[in-house]
């Protein structure tokens, strides 16, 4: 009896110390999972109406662009002009030697006399019709060839604008080469590439604003002049040409340029700027969001136009997910988090 009286106490002990064990052994489980979720703060994925403004860049350019030259090896008698001259259209720009010309005028002149002549005679039945239209074929062909030579001994300028460049002196001949450059520079034109997105509100005459690096904080007005017919298979393009009035002579070609235009507004999904994770070593944009079960999903999104603090999102998250900004550096995908509320 008293053997038994012993054994009962030192069962209850072993049992309470089992138990107190196993309620350890689950505090410390729990703490353990508490501890493995990652405090996170989240935002929600929301639709609104935005702005659709975009900037564009190119180079300003020449409304128009020619090169002054001789149609056959000639030798250059005089160039009237200088680099930076401006011009008026039909303005005599260079001369070429005119032996040639002249030789031709003079036997034009001859052929005239020579045709008359034959007419003379045709008419009071000297001469046939077949005669006489032989010499009118070269009495027509002499006239073209005169007015031919006469183009390519006075070189004239074709539009009103200014000499940009020069690439030959008095005496040299050229082989049809370029002799000068001159260029229109009022107006001016930009072309710049629109996402076909927008093509429906392309229009031309659309208003465009247009600034300068060259002329910090100064705006200029300009409108959309040229739509090209086709759109870039690659890019997904429009090239668009805007027309800059240039009356006060302050911008150059080649100048570098952003255009702003405005398409209005459209219903987009945005977030905030602080939710988005750069992937290193690429250009890929990824977001943290939370599931259910209160775990978190990493995904790739694509992003649209960043307006202020927030990013307007193209695809990768929907209307109304919960993600991540604050405490992904912690994350991981498929990670547990506790979302602590402001």
């Amino acid at each position: 009896m008293k053997t038994m009286k012993f054994f009962l106490p030192l069962m209850a002990v072993v049992l309470l110390g089992t138990s107190c064990g196993s309620d350890k052994s689950a505090n410390a489980k729990v703490s353990t999972t508490e501890e493995a979720a990652v405090q996170v703060k989240t935002d929600a994925v929301v639709k609104k109406s935005v702005d659709q403004t975009f900037e564009y860049t190119g180079n300003i350019e020449s409304f128009v662009k020619n090169m002054i030259s001789s149609q056959s090896a000639m030798r250059i008698d005089k160039i009237s002009v200088e680099v930076g001259d401006a011009v008026r259209k039909g303005q005599v720009l260079v001369t070429m030697e005119p032996t040639t010309y002249i030789q031709a005028k003079a036997q034009l002149e001859n052929l005239k006399v020579e045709y008359e002549r034959v007419k003379s005679l045709y008419e009071t039945g000297g001469a046939s019709k077949q005669q006489l239209d032989q010499m009118k074929v070269q009495l027509d062909v002499s006239t073209e060839n005169v007015a031919t030579l006469e183009r390519n001994t006075r070189l004239l300028s074709p539009i009103d604008g200014v000499v940009t460049a020069r690439f030959f002196d008095n005496g040299d001949v050229t082989g049809g080469q370029p002799i000068l450059q001159v260029q229109q520079i009022n107006p001016l034109k930009i072309k710049i590439n629109v996402s076909e997105e927008f093509y429906p509100q392309l229009k031309i005459g659309m208003n465009a604003k247009i600034n300068l690096d060259v002329y910090p904080g100064q705006d200029f007005s300009g409108k959309i002049d040229l739509i090209y017919p086709t759109v870039d298979a690659l890019t997904h393009t429009i090239t668009t040409e805007i027309k800059l009035d240039n009356t006060a002579k302050k911008v150059r070609p080649g100048m570098f340029a952003r255009v702003t235009l405005s398409f209005g507004a459209k219903d987009r999904l945005v977030v905030s700027d602080k939710a988005i994770v750069k992937q290193v070593g690429t250009n890929d944009r990824y977001v943290y969001v939370v599931n259910q079960d209160q775990t978190v999903s990493y995904k790739k999104v694509q992003l649209g136009e960043r307006r202020g603090n927030i990013y307007e999102v193209l695809s990768g998250v929907n209307e109304k997910d919960e993600i991540v900004i604050a405490g992904m550096s912690k994350l991981a995908d498929g990670a547990k988090v506790t979302v602590i509320k402001n």
